[in-house]
Parts: C-alpha cells; sequence; structure tokens
C-alpha cells in the first residue's frame, strides 16, 4: 500500500471504466499514450486503498461499501490492472478501438469486483465484465465472433441471473449485504455459488469458455483470458473458503480441460481448455480453505494470468503474422519468429510448473495444502493433472506451433509493440520462479512455504520428463488431424437449434389449428350477436329486460361461488 497518497473516494475500477468509455473521444495521435496510462493509474489507486471500507452510503436502508481493501483484494487488482497494461501495450496495433475501450471497462470491471465490500457492489461490476467482455467478442466483426458473443452472454446473463436470485434470498433471509465468508447452507447460498462457478468455468456450462475466447481477434483473447474466471476465483477465495464440494468440482475442471486440449487442433482452443484446467487447481484450493491452500489458489491465479496471457500473446503473434490458429497449418516458425517462441516456451514451462519459473512457486502451494489436509487422493490428483498440463501445454502447444513438420511459412516477430509486451511477461514469469518474495508479501497469509526444497525439486522434474518422455513415445497418437471436438456446448449450438426448428414446425401447424378454431368461434358468436340484435355495427335491436338480468344474476351467482371456494 502507498501511505503517501490518500485513497480515492470511488472505487478504482471506475478509473479503468472511465478511460475505456473515454478513449473513442482521445484523439487518435493520443490513443495510445491514453491506452497505456489508464491500467498505470489504476494499479496507483490500487495501491493506495488500505485495510477496512474506504468509501461507504445508504441506498434503500442497505449500507453499500463500494471500496473495501484487505491484501487479497489488492493481490486481485494489481494483477488485473498489471494484466490490463500489458494486454494493452500487446495490443497498440489493434485498429478497432471498440475492442479497446470495452477490454479497459472489462478490466476495471474486475478490480470493482475485487474491491467490493457488499454483494450489490459486487453483482454491479459483475454485470459490467459480462457485458464488456461480450463487446470485445463482438468487435471481431466475424460471423463465428458474432454468434459465439451472443452465446457467450447468454450464458453469462444467465449466470448473472444466478447470482441476483442467491443474493436476493440471501438479503431477505439475513438482511445483510456484506461479502463475508459463507457456508452452503441454504438454497440462498447454493444458487449464489453456482452463479460464481459459471463464471469460473465449472460444469456442465464449461463449454463456453472454449466456445467463445478463440473467436476474439488476436489481441482481444488476451483480455478475456485474464479476467472473468479469475474474477469468479476471487469470489470463491473471498466467499466459500472451505466448502467441501469446490474440491471435487475443481477436480473435475482440472482433468476436464487436460482431455480436451490434448484432442483440440486449434492452438487457441487448446490454450482456451487449458484455462478451464488451470482454474481447475484453484477451485480445489478454495475448497479446501486453509491458509496454506488460499495462498496457493491466490499466488496461483496472479502467476496464471501472467503465463497465460504470455502464452496466448505467442499464439496471437501467430495469427497476426500468418492468420492461421489450426495446429496442422503450422509448424517450424521458430526459424522466422525466435522471440515468439522462446516467450512461448516460457510461458509452456511456466505452466507446466517447471523449477525456477513462476508455476512452480504458486501452483505447487495447492498440492502442498492437499497433503498437509491428509487428502491423499487429491494430492495424487493433482499430482497426475500435473503431468497432464505438461502434455497439453508445455509441450503440445509449442511443439505443433513452433517446431514438429516445416510448414514452409516464414513470418517475422511481430511489431515491437507486442515484443515488449511479451518479454514483460516472460520477465515476471521468470522473476517470480526464481525471487518470489515479493509475491509471497502480498498473500493474505503469513507465508511458509518453502518450494525450493530439494525432494519437491527432484521430484517435479521427474514428473516433468516422464510427461515428456510419454509424449514423444506416443507422438503418432497426438499427431493432429483436421477434426472439430465435441463438447457439451453442441446441446445449446445444434441440439437446441434442431429442437428449435422441430417446435417452430409443430408448433405453427398447431397455431394453425387453434387459430382455425378460434376464428370458427368467433364468427359463431358474431353470427348469433347479429340474429338476435340486427347486423354487426348496428345493433338495432337491444337486449330484452329480463335477459340482460338473468346474465347479470348468473354472473353475480358465479362470482360468489368462486370467492367462497377460493376463501375456503
Amino acid at each position: 500500500m502507498i501511505e503517501a497518497l490518500p485513497p480515492l473516494p470511488f472505487p478504482p475500477g471506475l478509473i479503468l471504466i472511465a478511460g475505456g468509455l473515454l478513449l473513442p473521444l482521445i484523439p487518435a495521435a493520443l490513443r495510445s499514450g491514453w491506452l497505456l496510462l489508464v491500467p498505470l493509474l489504476g494499479l496507483l489507486a490500487v495501491w493506495t486503498i488500505p485495510d477496512g471500507v474506504v468509501v461507504s452510503t445508504h441506498w434503500l436502508g442497505y449500507a453499500l461499501e463500494p471500496v473495501q481493501g484487505d491484501s487479497l483484494s489488492r493481490l486481485f487488482g494489481s494483477i488485473f490492472s498489471i494484466m490490463a497494461f500489458a494486454g494493452a501495450l500487446f495490443s497498440l496495433k489493434q485498429t478497432r478501438t471498440m475492442e479497446l475501450a470495452a477490454a479497459l471497462a472489462y478490466a476495471g470491471g474486475a478490480v470493482g469486483v475485487a474491491f467490493a465490500g457488499d454483494l450489490l457492489t459486487l453483482f454491479a461490476f459483475w454485470e459490467v465484465m459480462a457485458i464488456a467482455s461480450a463487446t470485445v467478442l463482438w468487435a471481431n466483426r466475424t460471423t463465428g465472433s458474432q454468434r459465439a458473443g451472443m452465446r457467450y452472454l447468454m450464458v453469462h446473463l444467465l449466470g448473472g441471473v444466478v447470482l441476483m436470485a442467491g443474493i436476493a434470498a440471501h438479503v431477505v433471509q439475513t438482511g445483510s449485504i456484506d461479502v463475508v465468508s459463507l457456508r452452503l447452507d441454504t438454497a440462498a447460498t447454493w444458487l449464489m455459488v453456482i452463479g460464481v462457478l459459471i463464471n469460473a468455468g465449472a460444469p456442465p456450462l464449461s463449454a463456453w469458455l472454449p466456445d467463445a475466447y478463440p473467436e476474439a481477434s488476436w489481441s482481444g483473447t488476451v483480455f478475456l483470458s485474464a479476467f472473468t474466471t479469475k474474477t469468479a476465483v476471487y469470489v470463491l477465495l473471498r466467499c466459500f473458503p472451505g466448502n467441501e464440494i469446490l474440491i471435487w468440482v475443481g477436480l473435475y475442471m482440472v482433468f476436464y480441460g487436460i482431455l480436451y486440449a490434448l484432442l483440440e487442433n486449434d492452438m487457441r482452443r487448446i490454450l482456451a481448455y487449458s484455462i478451464i484446467n488451470q482454474v481447475g487447481f484453484m477451485v480445489v484450493g478454495a475448497g479446501i480453505g486453509t491458509p496454506l491452500a488460499i495462498n496457493g489458489a491466490a499466488a496461483h491465479a496472479f502467476a496464471h494470468i501472467i503465463y497465460k496471457g504470455l502464452l496466448l500473446m505467442s499464439a496471437g503473434a501467430v495469427m497476426y503474422r500468418t492468420g492461421k490458429t489450426k495446429c496442422t497449418d503450422l509448424g517450424g516458425l521458430f526459424q522466422s519468429m525466435p522471440l515468439t517462441t522462446l516467450c512461448g516456451i516460457i510461458g509452456a514451462l511456466a505452466i507446466s510448473a517447471f523449477p525456477w519459473t513462476s508455476g512452480f512457486t504458486t501452483k505447487s502451494m495447492v498440492t502442498a495444502a492437499a497433503g498437509h489436509e491428509h487428502l491423499t487422493l487429491v494430492w495424487y490428483a493433482l499430482e497426475a493433472a500435473s503431468a497432464g498440463v505438461f502434455l497439453h501445454a508445455g509441450i503440445k502447444f509449442p511443439w505443433f506451433v513452433f517446431f514438429q513438420k516445416d510448414s514452409g511459412l516464414r513470418p517475422k516477430d511481430p511489431p515491437r509493440s507486442m515484443q515488449a509486451a511479451m518479454l514483460l511477461l516472460a520477465a515476471f514469469c521468470i522473476g517470480l520462479g526464481v525471487y518470489p518474495q515479493p509475491l509471497y508479501a502480498m498473500l493474505p497469509f503469513a507465508v511458509e512455504y518453502v518450494p525450493y526444497d530439494l525432494p519437491h525439486v527432484v521430484k517435479q522434474l521427474q514428473l516433468l520428463l516422464f510427461a515428456g518422455l510419454a509424449f514423444f513415445v506416443l507422438l503418432p497418437m497426438m499427431k493432429r488431424t483436421l477434426t472439430i471436438t465435441l463438447d457439451v456446448d453442441w446441446f445449446y449450438r445444434t441440439g437446441l437449434s434442431w429442437l428449435v426448428g422441430r417446435v417452430n414446425r409443430y408448433g405453427g401447424c398447431l397455431w394453425s389449428l387453434a387459430e382455425q378454431g378460434l376464428r370458427t368461434v368467433w364468427n359463431h358468436l358474431v353470427g348469433s350477436l347479429e340474429r338476435t340484435h340486427g347486423p354487426a355495427g348496428t345493433l338495432a335491436r337491444t337486449w330484452a329486460v329480463s335477459s340482460a338480468m338473468l346474465w347479470v344474476i348468473g354472473l353475480l351467482g358465479f362470482y360468489l361461488i368462486l370467492y367462497y371456494v377460493n376463501g375456503s
């Protein structure tokens, strides 16, 4: 915390949101500087916020606390701001102002969630993220991005509705809107955690992530990878630590992501499935809920945003230069893109928790927490998953994109601004691996974990060695083909379309029959009136008084019977 500067009297995320909204109004010559300045101002604001409630007000009888700081909030607020800066640096060559403006607002929503002290403020920034991230997708202006953006928005608005329903029920039951640790012992808290897990990419709606992220532009995917899922992890750590069900949800995500990433051919879909896998480790940490596990999940989220951003930047650089994303179309790029290859390898080593990279000093804390709590099955599962991560992201991604066969493509490394962004994140990956103490000092609990003891280093090197050996032994089976991976999104991309088509087809027939029946009844009614009271429009004859009285008495009696039945 920077104590020399007073905290701002408003949420720091508003700096990024306002910066994004104003971006289109900035002269083109100054737009790049504005794009880099806004995240730095946001980072400075994050570090002026002390512990405790900084801003509070009242609305409809509830105490709103839009700014409440502590170490966990500053940790996530810092990495969101850093990633906004790195993403902006990488995107300086992006000409679509709408994407860049939405990306800043998206980052601002994430920072706003990190400092929200009440559930209503949290939900407001949560919805800002949903709209801004969908706009980042739509800004790519392709048919695929338009459709994926609509599906993405529908899933996240569904998650928002479920979350809001849980918040409303929780407020009715407790009268409190404070962001506090909750147990999953009421329908309200279950609805809230389901809404959060949808954003985390948990089953059964995990497929929204690989469906949407690869449809963004070469720069948009970098922003999308950083905020939504990690904001969900923050809320799980803040509101639902120690709920055991999260351990099993997280393990499902871990192996689900590995399996589909190994099957995938598109390099950005490989990395999208890898996000689900890595977030699974964090969800397991939230489920364990001990100080070591929470520290590990928070530190892993920090490191993951950096190395996943680096991997997607290297993939984005390849796409920027070649226009291709499928592994079957790529290969041999190390010959003409040496810097991109090097940065991609560094990101791959970091995600694989290779010693002297950030993944080794952060992700292993979650595994250690499982061991300390004697969760033997969970410990073995996480160790096996670490080998799987090395297979799909540590080896498969760089091997098929930069090495394997020679595709004949000879693109150059990307422009200098993109190179600078990749080098910045690569430096973070190595720096936090060699010297993790600054990150450990930011964690919510005192850190007694020592990553570099001889047994841990040797075990991890052995695990990675055998995983690498298995990859090359099984390389004929790993060779990519022009395949499309079927996922649970089939049910709402294809199955739902088929169902809607059948409903429209048969429903149209039923509607025609109903319309014909209604028309017959109407004609019969009009005919009866005309026979009794003359032609339509004139109603020359009047009702007999005796008939009118009988109708009034009959209707009144019918009403009294209904009233009596309902009343009793």
